[in-house]
């Protein structure tokens, strides 16, 4: 990393960023068209020991399915805490934010696996337990990313600037 004093080492305070994150970013490996494919997705997180495991839900057909298929490695990105940061007396400015960026391996989960990834996803936009309509599990396909490489960045700066 460039700029280590902003570097989020401590795997704690990394796990506060992706729970304060409502969006995840994944870059998929598209070897027939030479670009990665991104795409932005609501996610939960299960952190068990070292191990952190990412979900996502969609729908059970699509670009990234075949992505997958051929090659099942993945980056991703999340970020959060955005404040434009006005320094009006020296006439510049700066963004605030905190985020996270990794790798791993992302599978299809098991279908004994998908309530609990489901009680995870919304556990992660809401506190209390959503009583969701369990006919629509079979339908629902969960995502399970195994993190293999993770860290965090921030930039929190402020600037007193005089009043004009």
């Amino acid at each position: 990393m460039r700029r280590s004093d902003r570097e989020i080492t401590d795997r704690n305070e990394i796990l506060g960023v992706m729970e304060k994150c409502d969006v995840c970013r994944l870059a998929l490996n598209d070897a027939e068209y030479g670009y990665p494919y991104i795409l932005p997705l609501n996610f939960g997180m299960k952190a068990d020991g070292e191990q952190i495991v990412l979900y996502f839900h969609g729908a059970s057909e699509g670009r990234k399915y075949k992505l997958m298929a051929k090659d099942n490695r993945v980056s991703f990105e999340m970020d959060c805490g955005h404040q434009l940061v006005l320094d009006e007396a020296s006439g510049n400015c700066t963004m605030n934010y905190e985020s996270v960026i990794g790798r791993g391996r992302i599978e299809i989960a098991r279908e004994e696996e998908k309530e609990e990834a489901l009680r995870i996803l919304m556990r992660h936009y809401r506190e209390e337990d959503f009583p969701y309509n369990k006919a629509v599990v079979p339908q629902t396909m969960i995502l399970r990313l195994t993190v293999e490489e993770i860290g965090g960045k921030r930039r929190k700066k402020q600037i007193n600037s005089i009043p004009i």
